[in-house]
């Protein structure tokens, strides 16, 4: 559990400014797990406009499991705690993610997940969005 909340803390602070501001010490570590303007495929993030929102969620896919065709609307990020995960796009591009993993998903662009490891995959996701606008959606071609 303290793994996961110095994960949460670290991937939380905003590594520009907070570095400098935390004192490192032997009691506190900071460690940047991920600072990026673009998601995994490479386009340029933004935020949706209105009352921000921010969601967390820890998700877990059993071994051979598929998180079906769906997209975001907002931008999200998130830690592979535990697994292997492959992540595709409807285009046929793939990105492969493992424990100790960082990325910055895809902005509604379809895309699936299929656990391809021997263990659950455990995912903790953060969702960058606005009061009253999802999150995720499924996606349906059409």
């Amino acid at each position: 559990m303290n793994k996961i909340i110095g994960w949460i803390c670290a991937v939380l602070l905003p590594f520009s400014f907070a570095l400098s501001a935390i004192e490192t010490n032997t009691a506190v570590k900071v460690t940047p797990v991920l600072k990026t303007s673009q998601s995994w495929d490479g386009v340029s993030l933004s935020y949706p406009q209105g009352q921000a929102e921010i969601t967390g969620v820890r998700i877990e896919i059993a071994p051979g499991g598929e998180t079906g065709w769906h997209l975001h609307p907002v931008p999200s990020f998130g830690v592979v705690l535990q697994g292997q995960l492959e992540i595709k796009l409807k285009n046929g591009k793939t990105n492969v993610v493992k424990a100790g993993d960082a990325l910055a998903e895809v902005v509604n662009t379809a895309h699936s997940g299929k656990n391809i490891g021997t263990e659950p995959v455990l995912l903790l996701i953060f969702y960058a969005g606005a009061v009253g606008q999802p999150n995720s959606t499924p996606f349906t071609e059409g």
